[in-house]
């Protein structure tokens, strides 16, 4: 399994559009300096009222599917 580490900052009004499937994607930078892109809703348990924020591990396997999500 592979991993990546990214830092996510989302606002309550940014996370409305992602969650109303106006986008659908989240966009970041991981630490390691590649860019990458992978679906909103894995990023749903982690919602609060004020957004969501922090650093979180995503991991994936040989085919780039996605496997789980930590926040760190």
């Amino acid at each position: 399994m592979q991993h990546i580490i990214v830092d996510i900052s989302i606002t309550p009004e940014e996370w409305v559009k992602l969650y109303q499937g106006v986008a659908r994607d989240v966009h970041a930078r991981a630490r390691d300096g590649r860019s990458v892109r992978f679906p909103a809703r894995i990023l749903s348990p982690f919602f609060l009222r004020d957004g969501i924020h922090g650093a979180f591990r995503i991991s994936f396997d040989a085919n780039g599917k996605f496997q789980t999500v930590d926040r760190l």
